[in-house]
């Protein structure tokens, strides 16, 4: 079977429902947290409305993709495609649209985090010429 998709920039806040039923269809890689409520996802797009993507065939969202830009580095967030839409391209489509577009911005370094247990991701990701930082130690921290 062969599916049709568009590439687009995500519209706050139609998209927002769509968005986060793909991101809640995960089995792994995106835990929907605080950070990705309508509130913080309108913050976001206040930044750089342009680095956060959205894939759609027949209408319905059917991947995502999210880039930030700070002028320095680069990060990748919330790749995701609904299961039965993987195995067509789409995630590379929506990973080259997104390096494309920061680069077009500057962008020189660019990072993003996979869950030890996604070897899908992990395996997708190098496959693309991302390396696995084994040097760096990654930390995180929520504010109230």
């Amino acid at each position: 079977m062969s599916f049709e998709f568009r590439i687009r920039e995500f519209q706050h806040p139609d998209d927002y429902s769509g968005a986060l039923s793909v991101w809640e269809s995960m089995e792994t890689g995106i835990h929907v947290g605080r950070s990705d409520s309508p509130e913080e996802i309108k913050k976001k797009l206040n930044r750089d409305p342009d680095l956060f993507l959205v894939a759609e065939s027949n209408g319905e969202i059917v991947g995502t993709v999210i880039g930030g830009y700070d002028g320095r580095r680069g990060m990748i967030y919330h790749l995701a495609v609904r299961a039965e839409f993987r195995k067509h391209g789409l995630a590379t489509q929506l990973m080259e649209e997104i390096e494309k577009r920061l680069q077009a911005k500057g962008c020189v370094k660019c990072y993003l985090i996979a869950f030890a247990d996604n070897t899908n991701a992990i395996h997708f990701y190098k496959g693309r010429g991302w390396r696995h930082m084994e040097e760096d130690i990654i930390f995180g921290k929520e504010f109230p």
